[in-house]
């Protein structure tokens, strides 16, 4: 097939991927940047696979924190997909979210805001009120709303998101656990420890269920309750407390 083959550059980016697997960003961008020559010179600078190709550069970037180019290099990704296939399209909603998320570390909240809502209408129109990429819109709205302090908002959409993730997704789905510990963070944050408490409990139940007592997502989601449980004032031990809750079904 040669070396400029869109094959060859398909293996290039899934050779990227297993060095960004392993925190390799060095190699990760050596190879990216090989599969980018191929596909800007044989399919062009406005291909959606050369567009997936600037999309996965700026994710490196954004997971170095190097938001500048993560930026730049998102933006080029916007531009093919804006121009190929519209801005209605998911795809287009899925870059406008990455950049909010950019501006969201940098905490430009405002800008975060700006494409989170963008993303938020996408995603209502085009795939609906109940889906779980709508779901995730409503959450990283929320995330910023209790940046900003505005709890109640914070709430609402978190609450939103909490409802589709039920329907759809399940009861006792890693997401719906991640919304409750969302739900509960707000509360624990405006210091009401026991309703921080009583969504982190449910939270831990799923991911005792669904990751088991050793996982990240339950040992993160256990130190979170560990704090709003000493903060609460609470007499029984943490312990006790978490015991009773696990074995609350």
């Amino acid at each position: 097939m040669g070396k400029e083959h869109p094959s060859t550059a398909t293996t290039y980016n899934n050779i990227g991927e297993v060095y960004r697997s392993l925190g390799d960003y060095k190699n990760v961008l050596e190879w990216y940047q090989k599969a980018l020559a191929i596909l800007e010179n044989v399919l062009g600078k406005e291909h959606p696979d050369t567009a997936v190709t600037y999309n996965n550069i700026a994710v490196v970037y954004h997971q170095q924190g190097d938001y500048a180019f993560a930026l730049e290099w998102y933006e080029k990704a916007l531009a093919v997909w804006e121009k190929v296939l519209g801005k209605e399209h998911p795809d287009t909603a899925a870059t406008y979210n990455n950049i909010g998320e950019v501006y969201r570390n940098q905490g430009d909240y405002a800008k975060a805001l700006e494409f989170y809502e963008k993303a938020k209408v996408i995603y209502e129109k085009v795939l609906g009120l109940e889906h779980p990429s709508t779901a995730r819109a409503y959450n990283n709205m929320a995330l910023v709303y209790k940046k900003l302090g505005d709890y109640k908002n914070a709430l609402a959409w978190h609450e939103k998101a909490l409802a589709i993730v039920e329907k759809v997704l399940g009861k006792e789905h890693p997401s719906t656990a991640m919304t409750y510990n969302n739900i509960a963070g707000v509360y624990y944050a405006q210091g009401e420890y026991e309703k921080a408490l009583d969504g982190y409990g449910k939270a831990l139940r799923i991911d005792s269920k669904v990751w088991g007592l050793n996982h990240l997502h339950f040992l993160r989601t256990r130190g979170n309750a560990e704090y709003a449980h000493e903060r609460s004032g609470r007499e029984e031990n943490f312990e006790d407390w978490l015991a009773e809750t696990l074995a609350d079904e």
